[in-house]
């Protein structure tokens, strides 16, 4: 299978004496190609499902497979490999370097797994292209709108290449107009480049854009009936 795949997923916390359970039993596969909503209140695990899924939290039971390849009890070593080279992360807020121009925000992706190639500016500046920011390439964060910044994180999640994308709310500090931009440009990027894709969000406006909808409570997740 191409994607990533949970496998009957518990997680428990021990907390004093009291073991609370984030997640309960969860199995969920997200194929290429796919993009999928998690939604549901605060505090009902959907943080503990996107850090388990991103290889940032090992859990109690259960399996995480990327593309058929079981990475549940691989060490430090090997899950920042899987973050760096597998996995690409948009979180809440765009938190870009302040003192890199859009472009370098990109590239240095690419320095942190070692060097970056010609190929490697061609690539970033296509992403830019994509998002709509084929024009603020040599500008800094704060010479661009709140928009325009998640769409650089957006690009910079995708400039490793990743199999999988990960979104933590990215829609939590935007109106609804850039919200629905942003969210859309997102799908847009991950049926064109053929990612397996998850979007925690208790935005519910957003989830026209979405393959599927699942809903978590209380740790248990459940397919909701839903049409892109």
């Amino acid at each position: 299978m191409t994607g990533i795949q949970l496998k009957n997923v518990t997680k428990r916390y021990k907390e004093n004496q009291f073991e609370i359970t984030a997640l309960e039993d969860v199995s969920v596969n997200i194929e290429a190609g796919e993009f999928v909503a998690i939604v549901g209140p605060s505090g009902s695990g959907k943080s503990t499902f996107l850090s388990i899924a991103g290889a940032l939290l090992k859990p109690t039971e259960g399996q995480i497979l990327i593309n058929s390849n079981d990475i549940t009890h691989f060490d430090e070593k090997k899950l920042s490999s899987v973050r760096l080279n597998q996995i690409g992360f948009i979180l809440q807020t765009a938190n870009l370097i302040p003192y890199l121009t859009v472009l370098d925000q990109l590239l240095i992706v690419k320095k942190m797994q070692g060097s970056v190639s010609k190929a490697d500016r061609i690539f970033a500046l296509e992403l830019l292209k994509d998002l709509g920011l084929a024009n603020k390439e040599n500008k800094f964060p704060n010479e661009c709108s709140g928009g325009e910044r998640q769409r650089v994180a957006i690009a910079r999640a995708f400039m490793n290449d990743p199999d999988i994308i990960l979104a933590d709310e990215p829609t939590s500090s935007l109106d609804t107009k850039r919200g629905h931009e942003v969210v859309q440009q997102m799908a847009e990027q991950v049926k064109m480049r053929g990612k397996a894709a998850i979007m925690v969000t208790h935005d519910e406006r957003m989830l026209d854009y979405c393959d599927r909808v699942y809903r978590i409570v209380d740790g248990k997740l459940t397919e909701e009936n839903h049409l892109a």
